[in-house]
């Protein structure tokens, strides 16, 4: 055990630096996949908390105030019921916020779907104006208990009596109304009602709304909302937050095992001869395992450690959603065991692939087996060296007089670097080229005047392909990791820089009230010099084939003036009875472009021709739309109740969207677009983090690659004097070979790393409805500067140990190669 700790403390004397990458990358790792864990439980718990003390409804039916909902409290899987309540639009203002609501009147707190009160107090009868808030609606108006509201138009106001927590879908401005609790008294001229049913089987949401829809009649049905789309709403970028880290993570771990094998490797290669001692003085093989296993599974174990400790004391202190995020993680009940199982399970990962490499060593024989007399690598320089010193005699030609003996000057004296090029020269054409000789392209480019270091560098370099090639499949990982992370990055650039490529073409929603006609309300909009143009619209829910969910059918612009809906599939919609629709809207009904879709809005069917899929950020996906004019066809009345403001370039939306407020005198709602990127802000931060991690693992394969490739120049150091190569020359051999290296695994990663991140982020955008096409690659020239870095890195790193080792004295350099 004595010998073997000191082997050990001598290995790591001998490579500090790479012990400490180790430590550094484990410790990044280990940390992306605890941060990992604390989103998905981040994103999951709270609304399943909720939820669950709320006894929160799994279905929500909006239906018109005549529909006899006594009837769903029959139906087989119906535990209990919530409602009818009442219900009633409204615009709410608050301290010059405006939002619109939905006002349901509540008679007494439900049993079903209960608010969780987190300010204030509930409804009292003796304040027949109060209401509670739902929490994110109290956020965007800034109220709070006792602020007063007040409804435009009317001379009406609210108080606030508390704030609360909902396991419904949430409020979204421009896109779905907030809820507000009320009296029945502060509800005066409700326009429906709203009921919940809780069913026995949660699995079986589809076919309980089927029956529901059966028995109020598709007519009775306004909208639909379960507890899935609540779920999924509430999860959000949380979520995906989550994924991000824990692939990378994940990734990180595989390229970091691949590493630790790769430098193991290596290492057993460079200590044949002490590891043959150690057998000869009595190490068995297991105890030779144990020396390079448990040195490395401490290196790991420290990582993994110090990065548990750090999420467990600082993790709440990190800004913004992460940090938040991980002081909910800290409350949960699973908590503890996360904080233990994901470091053990790196650190048993990083274990098993150190254990393969180590049972290498094991089987090193107690004494070394001499070398082949023409090894692939070295017996090429020293097979050139012996031609060098003993020419071979040629018979004079026919009549020429024969020289007298002696020693002859050979050119290699004459012309060092000469001697280079004629000492490589091919054997004689009768013998076939031992592996490893000068490939035909490596000769000419000798015969063009390429400097030697230059080609044998290369040569050097992939002379043993198998061991070439999983030197840069191991280097290449990391890269490719890292590419992924840049294309991530420039999506969400994108985002933010060119919504309309992600199928936000307009900037503004403008909602509008009954006193302000349609054609006044659509010329008060274009008068304002940064409006490039304003859209009539209208959404409503209708209902899918089956009656199993509602979707959003959207009308938008005329045929004279089409939306500018961004496609990704098909061509727009421009004859009558087309459409275009989301990718949940095409996954929901199990439908591609080009089928016809019936759908019921009101007891009026609506069928209509997919010509085209758009990318669509809103309502997962769950999203038909086409022209105003078609759904005019269908019910001539039809009025448009929002426009879709497109500004010009340059112009603020903000500033626009106070200006037209102001302009409309309390007839205008204006709401700024949700741009899904918003909330991808946290996400720049974690591809910085995981790049910074997947540079630490790249820089130890480099490393490893620089260490083996001098170790192996240490044998032919000798030859390469002989030949004339000037210590400078040598170096610049050993830094060829790893420049070559990089850059074939740099280029392998770009090739591969590219098309790989565009598969990814269009597998996440049809798995959240969006739909593909919101991929980008990073630019050409940040490529381009990635592999100039990476090769001119590797060749800045191996330039001062292969300099050592050129200039090494002469009794180290036949001790190396004995």
């Amino acid at each position: 055990m004595r010998a073997t700790l000191r082997w050990a403390h001598s290995d790591l004397r001998a490579h500090r630096g790479e012990a400490l990458f180790l430590v550094l990358a484990t410790a990044g790792i280990v940390a992306s996949l605890l941060l990992a864990t604390a989103l998905f439980g981040y994103a999951t718990n709270p609304w399943q908390r909720v939820f669950t003390q709320a006894r929160g409804a799994h279905v929500w039916l909006h239906t018109g105030p005549g529909a006899q909902t006594q009837k769903l409290a029959g139906l087989d899987g119906v535990q209990s019921v919530a409602g009818p309540y009442p219900t009633a639009s409204a615009t709410l203002t608050s301290r010059g916020a405006r939002a619109s609501v939905e006002l349901r009147g509540t008679p007494q707190r439900p049993a079903v779907g209960a608010p969780l009160i987190t300010a204030g107090h509930w409804l009292d009868p003796a304040a027949p104006d109060g209401v509670v808030l739902e929490s994110r609606l109290a956020r965007a108006l800034l109220a709070g208990p006792g602020d007063t509201l007040t409804l435009p138009g009317t001379s009406r106001s609210l108080t606030v009596l508390g704030v609360a927590d909902s396991a419904e879908p949430r409020y979204r401005p421009g896109e779905r109304p907030g809820l507000v609790w009320a009296l029945p008294s502060a509800v005066r001229d409700p326009g429906g009602q709203v009921v919940g049913l809780r069913l026995t089987h949660p699995d079986d949401t589809g076919y309980a709304v089927q029956r529901a829809v059966t028995v109020l009649g598709a007519g009775a049905v306004g909208e639909v909302s379960t507890w899935q789309q609540a779920r999924a709403e509430a999860q959000g970028d949380n979520r995906l937050l989550g994924q991000v880290l824990g692939l990378f993570g994940l990734g990180a771990l595989v390229a970091a095992g691949l590493a630790v094998h790769g430098a193991i490797g290596t290492r057993i290669r460079g200590h044949l001869r002490d590891i043959s001692v150690l057998k000869a003085i009595g190490f068995t093989p297991g105890q030779v395992v144990r020396v390079f296993l448990l040195q490395h599974i401490a290196y790991a174990l420290l990582g993994a450690t110090a990065a548990a400790a750090l999420a467990q004391l600082l993790g709440r202190r990190i800004p913004g959603r992460l940090g938040d995020a991980v002081g909910v993680w800290q409350g949960l009940p699973g908590h503890t065991v996360a904080l233990f199982a994901v470091p053990v399970g790196a650190v048993l990962f990083i274990g098993a692939t150190t254990g393969l490499a180590a049972w290498r060593a094991g089987r090193v024989p107690p004494v070394p087996v001499p070398r082949p007399a023409a090894a692939p690598h070295g017996g090429l320089l020293r097979s050139a060296v012996r031609r060098i010193a003993r020419p071979r005699p040629s018979s004079p030609p026919a009549g020429a007089t024969p020289e007298a003996p002696g020693p002859r000057p050979s050119p290699a004296a004459a012309h060092p670097a000469g001697a280079a090029h004629s000492a490589l020269a091919p054997p004689p054409a009768t013998r076939p080229r031992p592996s490893g000789q000068l490939s035909g392209a490596a000769r000419r480019a000798l015969a063009s005047g390429v400097p030697p270091a230059l080609v044998l560098g290369w040569h050097q370099a992939f002379t043993r392909r198998p061991r070439a090639c999983a030197t840069i499949v191991r280097l290449a990982l990391p890269l490719l990791l890292i590419v992924v992370a840049m294309s991530a990055w420039t999506t969400i650039d994108r985002f933010h820089s060119s919504p309309e490529r992600i199928g936000l073409p307009a900037a503004l929603t403008v909602h509008t009230d009954a006193g302000l006609e349609e054609r006044d309300a659509r010329a008060l909009l274009e008068h304002d010099p940064q409006v490039a143009a304003a859209y009539p619209g209208v959404e409503v829910a209708a209902l899918v084939p089956g009656q199993t969910a509602t979707i959003a059918l959207r009308g938008l612009g005329t045929r004279q003036d089409p939306y500018p809906y961004t496609l990704a599939e098909g061509r727009a919609a421009r004859a009558a009875d087309e459409a275009v629709a989301g990718q949940g809207l095409l996954d929901l009904l199990d439908v591609r472009v080009g089928a016809w879709v019936r759908m019921t809005v009101g007891e009026q069917p609506q069928i209509l021709h997919i010509v085209g899929r758009s990318i669509e950020p809103e309502n997962a996906g769950r999203v038909i739309s086409t022209s105003l004019d078609t759904l005019r066809e269908n019910d001539p009345k039809l009025t448009p109740t929002l426009h879709q403001v497109r500004l010009r370039p340059g112009a603020d939306p903000g500033e626009v969207a106070a200006r037209l407020t102001t302009a409309g005198q309390g007839h205008l709602d204006v709401h700024r677009v949700t741009n899904p990127a918003d909330g991808l802000s946290p996400l720049r931060a974690v591809v910085a983090g995981v790049i910074v991690v997947l540079a630490l693992i790249g820089l130890i394969e480099l490393l490893t690659a620089i260490g083996g490739t001098v170790r192996e120049s240490e044998r032919d150091l000798l030859a390469l004097k002989a030949i004339g190569l000037s210590p400078r020359q040598i170096t610049a051999i050993t830094v060829t070979a790893t420049a070559g290296t990089a850059l074939a695994a740099v280029l392998l990663g770009t090739v591969l790393g590219v098309p790989l991140a565009h598969w990814l982020i269009d597998a996440q955008g049809r798995s959240s409805g969006i739909g593909a096409g919101t991929a980008a690659g990073p630019p050409a020239a940040l490529l381009v500067l990635f592999t100039a870095a990476a090769v001119l890195g590797a060749a800045a790193l191996a330039a001062l140990p292969a300099a050592r080792a050129a200039r090494r004295r002469l009794a180290d350099t036949l001790s190396a190669v004995t």
